[in-house]
């Protein structure tokens, strides 16, 4: 019990971390097609290794299974992640990591929508906490940055609709290949589309960036990306999805923490109330939601 914690703690440290990261790059003149595609390239060796380790003795995949482990390596992994890397060249951590928070919202309403599952009171409530929340945040940084905060927030809600709809969809997918093959198969799909996206709008030039967004790109892949992949599934395994899940909300305070220290960006009361808003509903709606 206390190993499984353990992993998902580190695993939600480890997520959150990659913000950070990021950021730091950015101080470096390097743009995010470039940023994901060293992510990515790095990334690529293990989950291919991932791929291979979780299909020996499986049966080969249908066509059906490679156009939806394609359809989700798209959205869940690709379209997610470059958004996401795209929307942090405006908007701090902070707010990047609490907007990717209300991400099981998002999995209800698109339950709501394409299989008509009832949504209660309590998971309402939980909703307009945590949206609260991250307006009061959106609001005080916009005051400050203006448009670009806007832009920002937009790329990185994108990013965690892109991500919700992965979820929705990847249920049957899981129950068929495994957590493990599947993770491994789509994030494999996620690093060629990046690698391809790279190649084609970027000149290869582009890629002799400074040493220091090598070594954050690698520090990216290995610490931010592989490694909280899987520690959340050993915890999963251990201590089940519920619980893992809720040690999420490790996420934000840790990003928020290492935004200060790290990035030294400001700590405000908006920002301190905003991240209790969310906490809050989050909670509230994931509780609702597992009675």
């Amino acid at each position: 019990m206390t190993t499984g914690l353990v992993l998902a703690v580190l695993g939600a440290i480890g997520f959150s971390g990659k913000a950070i990261i990021v950021k730091l790059a950015y101080r470096y003149d390097v743009d995010a097609v470039t940023l994901i595609m060293l992510r990515m390239l790095f990334s690529l060796p293990v989950f291919v290794l991932m791929a291979w380790w979780a299909s020996r003795g499986k049966a080969a995949l249908t066509r059906k299974d490679w156009i939806g482990v394609a359809w989700l390596g798209f959205t869940g992994y690709y379209l997610a992640s470059f958004l996401d890397f795209a929307g942090l060249a405006y908007i701090s951590a902070s707010l990047e990591r609490l907007i990717l928070y209300l991400n099981p919202t998002l999995v209800m309403i698109m339950g709501l929508v394409l299989y008509k599952r009832k949504v209660t009171r309590p998971q309402i409530l939980g909703m307009a906490l945590s949206y609260c929340g991250v307006v009061l945040v959106f609001g005080h940084e916009i005051s400050s940055l203006g448009s670009r905060a806007a832009w920002g927030a937009l790329l990185v809600f994108l990013s965690a609709i892109s991500y919700a709809v992965y979820l929705v969809y990847s249920g049957e997918m899981v129950r068929r290949l495994g957590s493990l093959r599947l993770v491994g198969l789509a994030s494999t799909v996620a690093c060629v589309l990046c690698l391809l996206q790279f190649v084609i709008l970027m000149p290869l030039s582009a890629a002799l960036v400074a040493p220091e967004v090598v070594w954050l790109s690698i520090l990216n892949a290995a610490l931010c990306t592989v490694a909280p992949v899987l520690m959340v599934m050993m915890a999963i395994e251990r201590i089940g999805a519920s619980a893992a899940a809720q040690t999420g909300m490790v996420g934000p305070l840790s990003t928020i923490l290492m935004s200060v220290l790290i990035l030294g960006e400001p700590f405000t009361v908006w920002i301190a109330v905003g991240t209790l808003l969310v906490i809050t509903g989050i909670f509230v709606f994931t509780r609702s939601a597992r009675r």
